[in-house]
Formats: C-alpha cells, structure tokens, sequence
C-alpha cells in the first residue's frame, strides 16, 4: 500500500506544485477560484488522502521496527492513525469549503 500511495503521489505532487507556481502571488479570491475549477477540487482530495495515508504508513512502519515495548506501540500507532485521520479531514474539509464557499 505504501509503494501505491508514492506512485500516487508523484503525478499529484507534480499536478499541484506546477499549478500552485502560478498561483504565487495571487489574492485569495484567485486562490479560491482555482481551487473550485474544473477537476482541481477532486486531485487536492486525492493528493491529500494519498499524502496522510503515506505518512501513516511509514511512520507505523518506523514505530513497529524500533518501538520495542509493546503498550508504547500500541498508543503511537492509534495516535498516528488518529492523527492522519483528523488532518486529512480536516484538510479535505478546507478544499470543499473552498470549492462551495461559506
């Protein structure tokens, strides 16, 4: 699933820095207008979901190789879980309220 999400990414990442480029000295309206254009709102969701999902991954694999004591393990992995969840949330939250307004 890892290697899924960084094959993911790499078009997404690339999508979004070559469209944020333009973007750079732009006002908020611009911004907002851009975010709410053609397919821009459904790639900044993928990018977001990939994103958090490949973070979770691999700090839960950096947990489970050097955290030895098995309650520590545990209480980061539901706390990486948790976290990447909420973030990504709220990140998708942020785009879809951009893209339909207040």
């Amino acid at each position: 699933m890892q290697r899924l999400t960084g094959i993911a990414l790499v078009p997404l990442c690339l999508w979004f820095v070559f469209s944020v480029v333009g973007l750079v000295d732009a006002d908020l309206p611009t911004v907002t207008s851009w975010v709410g254009r053609n397919y821009n709102p459904v790639l900044l969701i993928l990018l977001v979901i990939c994103m958090f999902q490949h973070a979770q991954l691999g700090l839960q694999v950096v947990i489970e190789d050097y955290i030895y004591l098995q309650s520590t393990k545990v209480v980061l992995l539901v706390s990486v879980k948790l976290g990447a969840l909420v973030m990504g949330a709220c990140s998708a939250f942020a785009v879809i309220r951009l893209t339909f307004g207040d």
